[in-house]
């Protein structure tokens, strides 16, 4: 009887404790909700998608954001509904579930890079996804298509081929800029990344040019003759001496 008065009370217990938790848990659910939902429909706006309202429908804002992301929006919507209704089968369901994370997780790689974050900010996603999605909405930065294409783009399942009038193409006025992976010399090297110039090669001292030959010396004038002498003046002449006288 003891025993039965025990687990009584003990139920009692349990029950009054889900009785508190589960209403918590869902305030803490919708709140979360409520968040991200903000946080996607700033990320929305800065991709031009038309109508904040999308942001807040559940699965059809993922399938938005996974279009978004240069992917099917088919796809999520595909793998979340198995991994709902498959759920009660074991490994089955949990699989359907992780490839929706897995779409959603590409798809934040390729939005990521048109708000111009570099693929190491999908760890941040990958452990506390509503950070990411808080940062992307409220910094600085501006959406940006021109960037290379999806190494999926050429595959018919996984590439985006819907046409949706609320949400702008993806695809960047002239194409998509080539891969800097597969040609290297598209892109001139970021600022800050430039690699060091290469030390510069020993070229030992040129040898000292000639001296330019001198211009011959031209031949020394003939001597000038001297100047005739003047003629001597004509000597002057004695005058006749006078007759003598004759004697008487």
């Amino acid at each position: 009887m003891n025993t039965t008065y025990y687990d009584y009370d003990d139920a009692s217990g349990l029950l009054a404790f889900y009785l508190v938790l589960i209403p918590f848990l869902l305030i803490l659910a919708l709140a979360g909700y409520i968040i991200f939902s903000i946080f996607l429909m700033k990320i929305f706006e800065k991709a031009g998608v038309k109508g904040k309202w999308r942001a807040w429908v559940p699965v059809y804002n993922t399938m938005i954001f996974s279009k978004l992301g240069d992917l099917s929006p088919w796809l999520i919507l595909i793998a979340a509904g198995a991994a709902i209704f498959l759920s009660w089968i074991p490994v089955i369901g949990q699989l359907f579930g992780l490839a929706a994370f897995l779409v959603t997780l590409l798809a934040a790689w390729r939005v990521g890079l048109k708000l111009q974050k570099e693929a190491v900010w999908l760890i941040l996603y990958f452990f506390l996804s509503i950070v990411w999605y808080g940062i992307n909405a409220f910094d600085k930065s501006r959406w940006n298509t021109a960037i290379p294409a999806a190494p999926w783009a050429s595959n018919g399942f996984l590439s985006d081929k819907t046409v949706w009038d609320a949400v702008p193409s993806q695809v960047p006025a002239g194409g998509f800029p080539p891969n800097p992976t597969t040609t290297p010399g598209a892109y001139p090297p970021a600022a800050g990344n430039t690699p060091p110039a290469a030390p510069p090669v020993y070229q030992p001292p040129a040898a000292p040019a000639a001296p330019p030959a001198a211009a011959p010396t031209p031949p020394p004038a003939a001597p000038t003759p001297p100047p005739a002498a003047a003629p001597e003046p004509p000597a002057a002449t004695e005058p006749p001496a006078a007759p003598e006288p004759p004697k008487a």
